[in-house]
């Protein structure tokens, strides 16, 4: 497959190559922003690459490829914003006034930030508009509610080195930030960044996904909107190495990323050169245990959810679905019939469920993982190729059954519309217990029993930053989120968050002034 700069210089270097509307049933919507914002200025790089439709792969547009004269620019802008610059001097009670604003803009243009996610990353505008957009919004104004309650303490030290003093503790912003989202939830994403960085008080260099630019930067325009100071966002749209011009950057204190855990360790050595703070939500390979007393239609729904969902690119996606031996046989049978059952296509029609995968590369990649599957022996129950379509990135429901520890796709994470389901012994919780565990993730997890006990054994006992309970995929603002093991480090979301975006002050004094 051509890279996306490669694929840009074939086909010109122009602005926006085709309207959305010239495409067979795509809606109508023209491209606002291709370019870099950089001190609330708008900015086109050198080189450019494209951005495709992976309903129709039809290019939606041409994008600045950020290099270091761009990241360098962006760099320096955050540092002026924070070392003196308007945004520095904005207090809690400004900085949340700004992110409420920013959430009401959100919420004003929420219909057209939903076809845009729709067109760019694929995803069905139901979920766009009635999950990701309404996540968003209450992200910006929960860290808003945050922004003026940032304290420290008061301390009245004891100790024989100590007398005739009084110390006390500030919070304070650790400094400028180099983000990386990915595409999979691209305005989520970067709210679950933004909002803790800014209501901290950081400045930020924001680095969206190169398959999913289009929405960051109609953020960014709504970012200007609400009247955030010069400096305090700038987004450098760009590929890989754009992003590496940044993780390394000597002017960034600070970095998050959101992504593969291969990534999220090449990250993390580059951060250790020069000891850059560094949070990192990364890969996982879910569990999710089915009781033998669970309500096996909810069971399926539940597991559906947890897998399916923005077509399995989910990093808690539950991959591994374990289910107790009496009702092994009556949850692969309805899980078959409600895998064939949903309704796949492109995003902007309401009745899809499914959309396509981000690109031709994911597409292939989750097809190897299907034939790798059928293979080593899991048996294919539904789907298992890109379906009906000639055009587009569709790869159909996939339901394996039989599959057991040490096949591939009970052991890598897919990424795709990929469901695994495996069997345990009736009455064996202490073994799936250890199947669950044994893999180098710890992201998610989900038990589904009516047992309260059961419940609370298995929650104990699986080694995961979040385990639903009867549900998956829960998210909320106040919930925090992030990963044991390799699935991370730090957490995203709640309170623990603004922990990323600030550092403590120790500050002594003598009372003898």
């Amino acid at each position: 497959m051509l890279s996306r700069l490669a694929f840009s210089a074939r086909l010109g270097r122009s602005g926006v190559a085709r309207s959305v509307r010239q495409f067979s049933n795509a809606p109508n919507y023209k491209i606002r922003r291709t370019e870099a914002m950089i001190g609330n200025e708008w900015r086109a790089a050198k080189e450019k690459f494209v951005t495709l439709n992976p309903a129709t792969e039809d290019v939606l547009a041409h994008v600045s490829a950020c290099g270091k004269e761009e990241v360098d620019a962006a760099v320096a802008a955050a540092q002026e914003a924070f070392y003196g610059g308007d945004w520095s001097k904005l207090g809690g009670y400004q900085r949340a006034q700004l992110l409420y604003k920013l959430a009401d803009l959100v919420e004003k243009n929420k219909a057209e930030l939903a076809l845009l996610e729709t067109l760019d990353n694929g995803k069905p505008i139901t979920e766009a508009t009635n999950a990701d957009l309404n996540l968003v919004i209450q992200c910006y104004r929960y860290y808003a509610g945050w922004a003026d309650k940032i304290h420290g303490n008061v301390i009245n030290p004891s100790g024989p080195f100590a007398a005739g003093t009084f110390g006390y503790t500030e919070r304070e912003p650790v400094g400028v930030v180099g983000q990386i989202t990915p595409f999979n939830f691209p305005l989520l994403m970067i709210a679950w960044k933004l909002g803790p960085a800014l209501a901290a008080g950081c400045s930020v260099v924001l680095k969206p996904a190169e398959q999913t630019p289009l929405s960051a930067l109609r953020m960014g325009e709504l970012i200007i909107e609400a009247g955030f100071p010069r400096g305090a966002v700038n987004i450098i749209p760009g590929d890989e190495r754009t992003g590496k011009l940044l993780t390394a950057h000597p002017g960034i204190d600070k970095l998050a990323f959101t992504g593969s855990t291969s990534v999220g360790k090449e990250i993390m050595a580059v951060a250790a050169k020069d000891l850059k703070r560094v949070t990192l939500e990364l890969g996982g390979k879910s569990p999710l245990i089915i009781a033998g007393d669970a309500d096996i239609d909810k069971a399926v729904a539940i597991s559906h959810v947890g897998l399916f969902l923005n077509q399995g690119q989910c990093c808690c996606a539950s991959s591994r679905i374990y289910v107790e031996e009496n009702v092994y046989d009556q949850f692969v049978s309805k899980a078959v019939a409600a895998a064939k059952a949903r309704k796949v296509g492109p995003g902007w029609d309401p009745a899809t469920t499914q959309g396509p995968q981000i690109s031709q590369e994911q597409q292939q990649k989750i097809l190897g993982y299907i034939d790798s599957g059928k293979k080593q022996g899991a048996k294919l129950m539904t789907g298992g190729s890109r379906g009906q379509f000639q055009k587009g990135y569709f790869v159909e429901p996939t339901v394996f059954s039989d599959v057991q520890d040490n096949m591939t796709i009970a052991q890598e994470e897919i990424f795709g519309p990929v469901m695994s389901i495996l069997k345990f012994k009736q009455g064996d919780y202490d073994g799936v217990l250890k199947r669950a565990n044994n893999t180098a993730y710890g992201l998610a997890a989900s038990v589904i029993t009516r047992n309260f006990g059961l419940a609370q054994k298995l929650t104990r006992g699986l080694r995961a930053g979040t385990v639903w309970v009867n549900c998956y995929d829960t998210f909320d603002a106040a919930l925090p989120f992030g990963g044991f093991k390799s699935s991370g480090i730090g957490r995203e979301l709640g309170p623990q968050a603004l922990d990323n975006y600030l550092e403590t002050k120790t500050v002594v004094f003598s009372k003898d002034m």
